[in-house]
Formats: C-alpha cells, sequence, structure tokens
C-alpha cells in the first residue's frame, strides 16, 4: 500500500514537473519574440501599457466627469499630451515618460466607431513603432488607468488631456499632478 502511494505521489509530482516545464517553454518562446506588446493585460489588440497588437480600434466612450472621449479597443482612455504638435506632428514622450504615457501604436488596419476616419492617421516613432494620431496629435494611455473607461491622466500637469473625438482636449479635469514632472 505505501508503494502504491509512492508511485501515486511520483506520478503528481511528474504531472506538476511536466506542467512547470510546459508553462517555462511557453514563457521563454515569448522573450525576444519581436512582438510590440509592451506589457501583459492583452487583449483584442491592446496592451496594458498603451500599444497595440495588429489592428487598433478608436471608439468613442462616455466618461466619468470628463464627457465623451476616445478609447481603444478595450475602452481605455487615450490621451493627448501638450509638449507634442499636431501640425506637424511631433511625438515628444520618449524614455521615461511613455512608461508612463505608453504611446498607442498599431502594426495594422485602423478602424474607427464614432470617429471620422479621416482625422485618423499615424506617425512613426524613433523606435520604429507606429502611433496612432487623431487629428495630428499622437495618442498615449495613461499607465495608472487600470480599468476600461477611468481618465486618471487627465489634466495631469496641466499637459495631459483626454482627447475627444475631434482631436481637442477634454475639458473637465479630474488629476492635477504627478508630483510634479507629468512622468
Amino acid at each position: 500500500m505505501v508503494a502504491t502511494r509512492h508511485n501515486t505521489n511520483i506520478g503528481h509530482i511528474t504531472g506538476y514537473a511536466a506542467t512547470g516545464a510546459a508553462i517555462l517553454a511557453l514563457t521563454l518562446s515569448g522573450c525576444g519574440s519581436g512582438g510590440s506588446g509592451t506589457s501583459a493585460k492583452t487583449g483584442s489588440g491592446t496592451s496594458a501599457k498603451g500599444g497595440t497588437v495588429g489592428a487598433a480600434t478608436l471608439a468613442t466612450a462616455d466618461v466619468k466627469k470628463v464627457g465623451t472621449v476616445v478609447t481603444d479597443s478595450k475602452g481605455y482612455v487615450l490621451y493627448r499630451f501638450d509638449a507634442d504638435s499636431a501640425h506637424p506632428t511631433k511625438v515628444s514622450c520618449y524614455d521615461t515618460c511613455a512608461k508612463l504615457w505608453p504611446p498607442a501604436t498599431t502594426q495594422g488596419a485602423i478602424t474607427t466607431k464614432g470617429i471620422d476616419k479621416n482625422l485618423v492617421s499615424t506617425v512613426k516613432r524613433t523606435d520604429g513603432t507606429t502611433q496612432l494620431t487623431l487629428a495630428g496629435w499622437p495618442l498615449y494611455r495613461f499607465a495608472k488607468d487600470d480599468e476600461p473607461k477611468e481618465a486618471y491622466g487627465q489634466g495631469v500637469d496641466g499637459t495631459w488631456f483626454a482627447v475627444t473625438p475631434t482631436g481637442a482636449k477634454a475639458s473637465t479635469t479630474t488629476s492635477t499632478s504627478t508630483g510634479g514632472s507629468g512622468y
């Protein structure tokens, strides 16, 4: 009877080892794959830290205290940065800034829902990724927005604003500072 338990335990241990090996293999296969996703929490084209993988969808949503703004395919609010420019399009948020304000990027087709497609375009970033733009303004996510339709980045440092469907700044602010630097 002890031998049977011992064999059963070995079977469980072997099963756990095989499961662990499979997880390790899947994890390692994802490293260095060259994909543009920057973080976990992906789904239907959007990385939690901003970028989209493949096609992108821009839609509108009514967000508390901010109004009607543009969201990505998962409902996360998109922002514009006053240090950027729209005409010509210029991206200013890189390095440390892009960690807190990851660019909304795409590798494929762009679809819109409630937004004039003629206002939507892209710009190449210095790292070679393609960032979405609206009315010329580069678009970003805010890393502290953990859920769809959160707009904690609205008004941060007086330079970051949720973007409206026309590319304008949302006018109501819910946040004013991240400690003075914006990033």
